[in-house]
């Protein structure tokens, strides 16, 4: 299929899982590597490393279900249809029909959380695991307090009831977006004009307005489930974790303890940046993961 301008050399690919359509773009030879995403972004995100990545693996990156150009399954009261779990499953049938059963897995925020997930449903599926600017989903939320409910404040808002968020967001999308990209304390002014774009685009559809919320919704109720049922499942491949040192992540978490309770071989460090590290600091995040990998 075409390639996607924002990277070249890369096939854009649909593939149908058993649950719904996942859009990936696919470059490069060499090992494995698939990269997630985070909110409210698309597989654009990586457009500073992933083609750089390419010159030694096989770089796949997809849109989450519910974002970008993949499918967005209705989903219901229990938003199972938008667990990291089902999230999951889709990234581990995606690279099963790419021919890739096992792999290199980088995430960030919302994709990290999906990283996580896959890792404990699906170890043999991951050799290695990078996440980017999170802490556990349990843990963010157990230690709840004013100073990151005032950070994370769109954890609680995206949760409230159908369609009180939507109706909100969908008054003024791209109003919307702009705020949440740029509220991290570093502005827009990092973001390529042609992966803004995209933002734009792709989230100005009511049914991934719609589809984000779940994916909070979620987390706040099914993955905590899910979660505290797998609590003796720890993260058994190495973990590396970076996170920006002007972010909420640096501030209120502690990303090297918070990790270790949950994994085995962990790993990382703050890079200069915010939220956004692929794209403010992609020199940085490239050096990390090729030591990493």
């Amino acid at each position: 299929m075409n390639a996607d301008p924002l990277f070249p050399g890369f096939t854009t690919h649909r593939v149908r899982t058993s649950e719904t359509e996942i859009r990936c773009v696919v470059g490069g030879n060499g090992p494995p590597l698939l990269m997630l995403h985070g909110y409210p972004q698309t597989h654009a995100m990586w457009h500073r490393v992933a083609p750089v990545l390419a010159h030694d693996y096989t770089v796949v990156c997809a849109d989450l279900r519910g974002y970008g150009d993949s499918g967005k399954p209705e989903s219901d009261a229990t938003h199972a249809a938008y667990s990291k779990r089902a999230m999951a499953r889709d990234m581990v049938e995606l690279m099963r029909d790419l021919g890739h059963p096992r792999f290199i897995l980088v995430g960030h925020d919302r994709g990290a959380r999906v990283s996580h997930r896959l890792c404990v449903d699906h170890p043999d599926a991951v050799s290695r695991v990078a996440l980017l600017d999170i802490s556990p989903t349990r843990t963010m939320y157990l230690n709840t307090d004013l100073a990151f409910a005032t950070a994370y404040y769109h954890w609680f808002f995206l949760i409230q009831p159908f369609d009180l968020p939507e109706r909100l967001i969908g008054a003024d999308p791209v109003y919307y977006l702009h705020r949440k990209l740029g509220g991290w304390g570093t502005g827009l002014s990092h973001f390529d004009p042609r992966a803004l774009a995209e933002y734009e685009r792709c989230f100005a559809d009511t049914a991934t307005i719609h589809a984000t919320c779940e994916d909070y919704r979620a987390s706040a109720s099914i993955d905590l489930e899910h979660d505290a049922g797998n609590e003796q499942h720890r993260v058994a491949c190495p973990l590396l974790v970076l996170w920006g040192e002007r972010g909420v992540v640096h501030r209120l978490c502690k990303p090297l303890d918070d990790w270790r309770a949950v994994a085995e071989d962990v790993r990382g460090r703050a890079l200069p940046a915010g939220h956004y590290l692929a794209e403010e600091a992609p020199d940085e995040t490239l050096r990390e993961l090729r030591a990493f990998f």
